[in-house]
């Protein structure tokens, strides 16, 4: 075992364990050819003379190596002893390096050197592979280039044989792919870019290609084999919804996507089904409708209706779907209850008691409701909300809380193109509302620098006076030493200074506040009690407040947006500070 945290444990795990880049020591350089615009060069010559100048911190060690065109100086500040030792005058070196200029003499700092043997003229006959390397690894003298040599050393002991292909021949005919062996040959040591560009292609394509067909293959046996509980009926708590409490018409996206989803439960075959729209294109209403089809089916053993559960990532979330939820059903025979972590103890003893006894309808909560006490009497349906925040293992739990697993919707808001969500979600079938309810508010997203904060906050108290609310969100809690981003308690301050008290009134959420001071300060502004929310990216989701008309980002570069370059900003722009505005319109 080579090294645990890098997982490799076999022969097969260190060849995939591929370099990052190459460097280019095929060639010698001319001292008289190597310009700025290079970043490396290697350059055989005689050693002229070396010299030590300075004294303690800023002692260092130059010596100069000269080919028949120049002279280049190369320069050692660590280990200056043990190198000089090394260096014999007049002897020829070969020496490869980063490359710099200092009084318009070319340096190369802390070079790599070796005895060049005028037999063996030229570079070597591969580009040389470099490796990530840890700070574990180094302290067990295994770096990138120990690395290499023990790479370089497991191919000398292969052969084709022991690598042989795992494609068609038709394929490979088809796309003009190099064998697998001269890939993995190509991929650690090729002989020219073009060969690492041709071994890059098919190794790409053989990792897509597998996972395509695996993908491809957990679909087939799910749709032959996986038996699921049948939904045959459209009943009573369904029809009642639909026609008497349903607040507004669906759109065509949304009665469309609960067609496909009528169709998959009503199969027999468990339902595993993406579901992407935007924020406020209606999938919660989809969610409660397919809920209520699953309460209106019974199990055969037993006529026990089936129960349903849905889980979001947050508590905040979480408590928004069950106001949501509980609201709409507050006049049906529909009972509903939150479990989270901060459910005080007779709470979760009669949650789990209605749930073990099959009297609860619907349970919505967060990572609570996939915990071993969590049993339920027949779970039937369920939907887990912003399923990226969940890893696989989590959202797996749901299916063993019956002895068949639950039909399974997973939502999200994160803009999917169908090829891709087709591609990372082949497991699943896959649905999109892409259709918004009509009346929806034009929002305007610009963009400021930093000299603008009082114009920003200036078109925030114009809003505020409109009786409207604002997001303020950072993406640091408190000042980092290793990130030059806005903080949200230094920027609490600031916010303060522009919206003194009483005049405005400031809520705080991040998510190192307890649970319950994060509840009520996040209701405090719910409620508009409060004209700005401060927070971090605890709000990203379940966020639903109508009167808040504005969110400024601070440091949004870190948040992954960006924008075009202003004409004559230079590389200025790149050390700019921006933050975004959105706003109703």
């Amino acid at each position: 075992m080579l090294k645990k945290e890098l997982e490799i444990f076999t022969f097969k795990d260190m060849l995939e364990y591929y370099p990052f880049r190459h460097i280019d020591k095929t060639k010698i350089d001319k001292v008289a050819s190597i310009h700025a615009g290079m970043e490396y060069a290697q350059v055989a010559g005689r050693l002229t003379g070396t010299e030590i100048l300075g004294d303690k911190r800023s002692r260092r060690l130059i010596a100069f190596l000269q080919d028949d065109t120049g002279e280049v100086e190369l320069t050692w500040f660590q280990g200056i002893n043990w190198v000089e030792k090394q260096l014999e005058v007049g002897h020829h070196y070969l020496v490869f390096g980063k490359v710099g200029f200092f009084m318009n003499k070319v340096q190369i700092n802390h070079p790599e050197i070796e005895l060049y043997v005028a037999e063996k003229a030229g570079g070597k006959k591969f580009l040389e592979p470099v490796y990530p390397s840890t700070e574990k690894l180094k302290a067990r003298g295994l770096n990138g280039r120990a690395f290499a040599k023990l790479t370089y050393a497991l191919l000398q002991q292969l052969s084709p044989k022991d690598l042989p292909e795992n494609l068609p021949e038709a394929i490979i005919k088809q796309y003009r792919f190099i064998s697998r062996w001269d890939a993995f040959l190509a991929i650690h040591f090729p002989a020219t870019e073009e060969m690492y560009t041709h071994a890059l292609r098919r190794l790409k394509f053989d990792e897509l290609f597998f996972a395509q067909l695996r993908l491809g293959l957990i679909r087939t046996t799910r749709h032959r084999f996986s038996k699921g509980w049948e939904f045959n009926k459209v009943g009573g708590h369904f029809n009642a919804f639909y026609n008497k409490y349903l607040p507004f018409e669906l759109t065509n996206a949304q009665k469309r996507v609960l067609k496909e989803i009528r169709k998959d439960t009503g199969s027999g075959k468990q339902m595993n089904r993406l579901l992407q729209g935007d924020v406020g294109s209606g999938k919660t209403i989809v969610a409660l409708l397919s809920m209520l089809i699953a309460a209106d089916n019974f199990r055969p053993e037993d006529g026990q209706p089936f129960q349903s559960v849905l889980m979001a990532p947050t508590e905040i979330l979480a408590q928004q779907h069950y106001n949501t939820i509980s609201e709409m059903v507050k006049d049906m025979p529909i009972y509903v209850k939150l479990l989270t972590g901060s459910s005080v103890t007779k709470q979760r003893r009669e949650i789990l008691k209605a749930c073990e006894d099959g009297s609860l309808t619907i349970l919505i909560g967060t990572h609570a409701v996939i915990e071993d006490k969590v049993i339920f009497k027949n779970l039937g349906f369920a939907v887990v909300d912003e399923q990226h925040k969940f890893g696989v293992a989590q959202r797996a739990r749901l299916w063993s809380k019956n002895s068949l697993p639950p039909h399974v919707l997973v939502m999200t808001a994160t803009p999917i193109p169908r090829t891709l969500a087709l591609t990372a979600y082949g497991d699943l079938d896959y649905s999109v509302i892409d259709e918004l309810p009509p009346g929806r508010q034009l929002i305007a997203t610009v963009h400021r620098f930093e000299n603008k904060r009082p114009m920003v906050m200036d078109f925030i108290k114009e809003e505020i006076k409109k009786g409207r609310q604002a997001y303020i969100v950072y993406p640091l809690i408190e000042e980092s030493s290793k990130m030059d981003y806005e903080n949200l308690m230094k920027g609490f301050e600031e916010v303060k200074s522009f919206f003194p008290e009483p005049k405005y009134w400031i809520s705080m959420v991040h998510g190192k506040l307890p649970s319950a001071q994060k509840i009520t300060n996040m209701q405090r502004f719910v409620q508009g009690d409060t004209n700005i929310m401060v927070s971090t990216t605890v709000i990203e989701v379940g966020v639903n407040v109508p009167n808040a008309s504005i969110m400024v980002i601070e440091s949004a570069e870190k948040f992954g947006l960006s924008v075009a370059p202003v004409k004559g900003q230079g590389r200025a722009w790149k050390r700019a500070k921006f933050l975004y505005l959105t706003y109703r319109q």
